[in-house]
């Protein structure tokens, strides 16, 4: 819909047009959609019959509204899809700050345009997408930020009072007046800054220095927080949080399938001429879920699916730049090429004291063998921690060909396609195990597979696995210990 060609008063009130709050505007507009069988939040993926039921019961009972969850769990992306259930246009008084609706102005600089100009006020229309605006709480931020400050030098100028309205400065809430206004980190704004909000939310009154203004702001407030125990950093105050109608709940993926979705969805990244295969994906997660489950992992500060998006990243990132090195046009992500994802890894994880000491770097890999280990396990049985004497197991020809003559291969970070694949062919079980239990994989992704199954070995204490300056060492477990105790 182009922008109404409605220029003044007059016509606007011709044209038969309602003056509607926000809240009424998300809260109509979404019961159009949900009759219409319309998704009202589109590629949220996981919260279908969780979270987006909760948030559309709080929209329609016109609630400000607290989404509190660990970071990376869509909290503000939802915010933002909310300004797609406002009206696609609506009309202001020109030239006033807080967007006065020309049928019921609320500032005294508003009022006094129509007072002056009548049917000939002059109407102005904004965009469901300027009405957004969204704030992070920082400890620096003042009253003045967010409701606004008297200006003395306009107060002298016009000799006004404190008390006028005319003499303020609006800040960022006022100036949002008929929009959708987020506060990111809530729990992280001062306490006095908090209380500064209490009157905005329930008597729709601003309080600067003491004065009281009478200005019914038309705003729905979402603001978002970690949980308390989390942050550390201050805690919502209680009068507040009973001012806010709905506090919603959210979550991190449950299933697999759902947090890949997310992480192909939000991936910056191009694959031409690059197979990934469907287990590398999987792996992703699998690794994220480990990080959410590991005892070195400060679970109270959550593990982001940013983690995912940009692990995913670096492995096209590190298959991209070995395609560079070795001049090739086109290659498959490998096993090996999971080393290049630690960096991205160690920055979206909070390690407890215990992971500290061992190390990010080292955690890191260590989530990337907890995520094969996973994989490996899915289709591979299972190493069993105590076997019987002379017991034959599925992997007794793989082990032994380590065993005879010290076997070992090395897999290095910018081998070639050619190179990578002569060192996997040395070892002929891999290609009769992958067969045996594999039979539905793709033939593109037997590699990958057969690298799953040599580190998921070395993660049961089958095989032993070293990561080199420039790649990957496997080797017999029990004859390295012997060599290295002979030594």
């Amino acid at each position: 819909m182009n922008k109404p060609n409605i220029k003044n008063l007059k016509e606007l009130v011709s044209s038969g047009y309602k003056s509607k709050s926000i809240k009424d505007e998300l809260s109509d507009n979404l019961s159009e959609m949900i009759k219409s069988g319309k998704p009202s939040f589109p590629n949220i993926y996981g919260y279908e019959n969780t979270v987006i039921p909760d948030l559309e019961r709080a929209i329609l009972s016109k609630h400000n509204i607290n989404l509190l969850g660990l970071r990376g769990q869509a909290k503000t992306r939802l915010a933002r899809k909310m300004v797609d259930l406002l009206d696609e246009w609506i009309p202001i008084i020109k030239g006033t700050e807080i967007n006065d609706d020309p049928l019921n102005p609320i500032s005294s600089k508003g009022k006094q345009i129509i007072k002056d100009n009548g049917d000939k006020t002059k109407i102005d229309w904004i965009h469901r997408s300027e009405r957004f605006y969204e704030k992070l709480a920082t400890p620096d931020v003042t009253v003045s930020d967010l409701i606004g400050d008297v200006d003395p030098i306009k107060a002298a100028s016009l000799k006004l009072s404190y008390a006028d309205e005319n003499v303020i400065h609006f800040g960022m809430i006022p100036r949002a007046n008929r929009c959708i206004f987020v506060v990111n980190e809530l729990p992280d704004l001062q306490a006095r800054i908090q209380v500064s909000l209490f009157s905005i939310l329930e008597e729709k009154e601003i309080q600067i220095r003491g004065f009281k203004l009478r200005i019914p702001l038309d705003i729905q407030f979402i603001f978002t927080a970690n949980p308390e125990d989390y942050t550390n950093r201050g805690s919502i105050v209680t009068p507040l949080k009973d001012r806010i109608g709905s506090q919603i709940i959210t979550h991190y993926p449950y299933t697999l399938n759902v947090a890949k979705k997310i992480t192909q969805q939000e991936s910056n990244t191009s694959i031409e001429n690059l197979h990934i295969p469907e287990l590398a994906k999987d792996l992703i997660e699998e690794i994220n879920f480990s990080a959410r489950k590991s005892e070195y992992v400060d679970y109270k500060s959550g593990v982001s699916a940013r983690l995912s998006i940009t692990a995913y990243e670096n492995l096209i990132s590190t298959a991209k730049r070995r395609m560079l090195i070795n001049g090739e046009e086109k290659s498959f992500i490998r096993l090996s090429d999971f080393s290049g994802i630690i960096p991205a890894i160690n920055g979206k994880i909070e390690l407890v004291y215990e992971g500290e000491e061992q190390g990010a770097d080292q955690i890191s890999f260590n989530l990337i063998n907890e995520g094969v280990k996973s994989i490996f396990l899915k289709y591979f049985p299972e190493v069993s921690k105590l076997e019987k004497p002379n017991e034959e197991t599925p992997y007794d020809s793989l082990l032994n060909w380590f065993i005879q003559n010290d076997n070992e291969i090395f897999i290095g970070d910018d081998f070639t396609d050619s190179e990578y694949k002569n060192v996997i062919d040395q070892i002929k079980e891999l290609s009769n195990l992958v067969k045996k239990y594999c039979k539905d994989i793709d033939d593109r992704d037997q590699y990958f597979v057969k690298e799953i199954l040599l580190w998921g070995l070395t993660s049961f204490k089958k095989l032993t696995k070293n990561r080199m300056e420039d790649g990957i060492e496997f080797k017999d477990s029990l004859g390295s210990y012997l060599k290295n105790f002979n030594s």
